[in-house]
């Protein structure tokens, strides 16, 4: 089995910064990419950011120019840098990754359990 454990969240002003980690650990022989997603209330789970095990990213427009995702391949973590953060950026957010447990077998995603994070005033 694989866990994605996430850093803790927290309240943050608009504009400000804040910067969520989560590490993968157990049974991992690779993984592939890695995520991030969140969750507003009432909202369904949207896709944020995403790298490659190479390094590629992606963003959602929402959050692209202001967040920047990254990876440390020997920690088996990735990082969600966020910036001038807005009052809809409020969610729970969730990293994913895409593991395998050993050759041959399947890849599979995981999920963490979700942080929150709250922009307010």
């Amino acid at each position: 089995q694989v866990q994605l454990v996430e850093s803790e969240g927290g309240l943050v002003q608009p504009g400000g910064s804040l910067r969520l980690s989560c590490v993968a650990s157990g049974s991992i022989f690779r993984i592939n990419s890695m995520g991030w997603y969140r969750q507003a209330p009432g909202k369904q789970r949207e896709w944020v950011a995403r790298i490659t095990s190479s390094g590629k990213t992606n963003y959602a427009d929402s959050v692209k120019g202001r967040f920047a995702i990254s990876r440390d391949n020997a920690e088996n973590t990735v990082y969600l840098q966020m910036n001038s953060l807005k009052f809809d950026d409020t969610a729970v957010y969730y990293c994913n990754a895409n593991c395998v447990e050993g050759p041959g077998r399947a890849f599979v995603y995981y999920w963490g359990q979700g942080t929150q994070v709250t922009v307010s005033s």
